[in-house]
C-alpha cells in the first residue's frame, strides 16, 4: 500500500466543494444542464457517465479551464466561479502524465514548489516525501522515459499532492493503464485519499472503477444530473432507467400499469407478452401508462408456478450459474447458485416486488 509520511499525513484540509446550478453551453450544444452537487470535506466523489455526459466538463469548470455559462462554485466557502486556476488550489492528475521528459523525476515533482517561490532545500525535501508517499522512493534521478506507465502516474500523483492542495481533480488518470495495474492503483489511491483526508473529484466512464473507489457517485447524462448517491444506493435504488442500466448488469422489461400507483408504492403491471407482475413504482404511474421494468439478474429466482421461460443457455462460473432464459417478453440474464437447469429445458421465474423497480418509460 502506498505509505503517507506523518508530515504529509498531519497537513489536511476540510476543504467542502459546492458546485450550484452550473450550466455550460458550447454554441447550440448544452454540455452541462443546472447541475448542483455538495462535496464534503474529505470526501471521494466520482463523476460517473457515458462520453459526452459533462463530466470533463464540469470537472474543467471546478478547475477554472473553463467557466460556466451561469452558476457558482465555491471551494472551502469562497466563491471561486471566475477565479483563475493558479488561485484556486486545487491539485489535477490527468489521463496523459504531462510530465516533462528533459526533467527528473523530482524535479517533475517538485515544480509546483518552484513556481510557488518555495526555496530549493524545503522544495527537495518536500519532493523526497511526496516520492516516498506513492513508493517511489530513490526513484528521484531518474528520467520519466525510464519509468513503466504505472510509475509515471505515481509520479504526476506525487506532483499533485506535493503542495498539500485543498481539492485534488482527476481526470480518467487510469484509463491508460493496463487491467492488472488499473486495478492496483485504483486501491492505491483510495488508500491515499483516506490517509491524506483530502477532497477527490475523480471523473471516470467506468462504473467498476466508480463502485470501487467512490464514496459516493455522481451520475451524469447528456448534461443532466441523474443522481447522486453511495455506489450501494445507486446499485440497489437507482432512482431512473438510465442509472439501472448504467450501474451494473439490469434486465429491462417492458410494461403497461394496470391500475394508477404513486412513486414509492407496490402495484401490478402486465408486462411484454401478457404475464402480471408485482414491482415497486419509481415513478407515479397511471392505468395503461407505458413503463419500463428493471430487475438484476441476481434478483431473479426460481419459482413454481411463476412466468414460465426456455433455457437458451447455461453458463457455469463455479458457485454461479447465468441462465439466457427466454420468456413471452425479452431474454432475461437470471443469476443462481445451482447448476441444474440445463439448455433447452423449461423454468418458471418470480422475484420481490420490491426488487423490480417501474419506471415511466420516456
Amino acid at each position: 500500500m502506498l505509505e503517507v509520511p506523518r508530515s504529509t499525513a498531519a497537513a489536511r484540509h476540510d476543504c467542502h466543494v459546492r458546485i450550484s446550478h452550473l450550466r455550460k453551453s458550447y454554441g447550440s450544444v448544452v454540455a452541462v444542464r443546472d447541475v448542483t452537487i455538495d462535496v464534503s470535506p474529505g470526501e471521494f466523489l466520482a463523476l460517473l457517465g457515458p462520453s459526452g455526459s459533462g463530466k470533463t466538463t464540469l470537472l474543467m469548470a471546478v478547475a477554472g479551464f473553463d467557466y460556466p455559462d451561469s452558476g457558482q462554485i465555491e471551494i472551502g466557502g469562497e466563491d471561486v466561479t471566475w477565479a483563475a486556476p493558479h488561485k484556486r488550489d486545487l491539485g489535477m492528475v490527468f489521463q496523459r502524465y504531462t510530465l516533462f521528459p528533459h526533467m527528473s523525476v523530482l524535479d517533475n515533482i517538485a515544480f509546483p514548489l518552484r513556481m510557488r517561490k518555495v526555496g530549493r532545500a524545503e522544495r527537495r525535501d518536500r519532493a523526497q516525501a511526496a516520492l516516498k508517499t506513492v513508493r517511489l522512493e530513490g526513484y528521484g534521478d531518474r528520467m520519466p522515459a525510464q519509468l513503466s506507465g504505472g510509475q509515471q502516474q505515481r509520479v504526476a500523483l506525487a506532483r499533485a499532492i506535493v503542495y498539500n492542495p485543498k481539492v485534488l481533480l482527476m481526470d480518467e488518470p487510469l484509463s491508460a493503464l493496463d487491467k492488472k495495474l488499473r486495478e492496483e492503483m485504483q486501491v492505491e489511491i483510495k488508500h491515499l485519499q483516506r490517509a491524506l483526508g483530502i477532497t477527490v473529484i475523480f471523473v471516470t466512464h467506468d462504473q467498476t472503477e466508480a463502485l470501487t473507489m467512490a464514496d459516493r457517485i455522481a451520475v451524469l447524462n447528456f448534461g443532466e444530473l441523474q443522481q447522486v448517491g453511495s455506489p450501494k444506493e445507486l446499485y440497489e435504488r437507482p432512482a431512473s432507467a438510465f442509472v439501472a442500466g448504467f450501474i451494473g448488469e439490469t434486465n429491462f422489461w417492458p410494461a403497461r400499469a394496470t391500475a394508477d400507483a404513486a412513486a414509492g408504492t407496490e402495484s401490478e403491471v402486465e408486462l411484454e407478452g401478457g404475464d402480471i407482475a408485482r414491482v415497486l413504482a419509481v415513478d407515479a404511474l397511471t392505468r395503461g401508462q407505458a413503463a419500463q421494468v428493471a430487475i438484476r439478474p441476481e434478483h431473479i429466482k426460481l419459482a413454481p408456478g411463476g412466468i414460465g421461460a426456455t433455457v437458451e443457455d447455461a453458463i457455469y462460473a463455479g458457485s454461479i450459474t447465468t441462465l439466457l432464459a427466454a420468456t413471452r417478453g425479452p431474454t432475461l440474464r437470471v443469476r443462481l447458485d445451482t447448476s441444474e437447469a440445463t439448455p433447452g429445458g423449461t423454468i418458471a421465474v418470480g422475484w420481490e416486488a420490491r426488487n423490480a423497480r417501474a419506471y415511466a418509460a420516456s
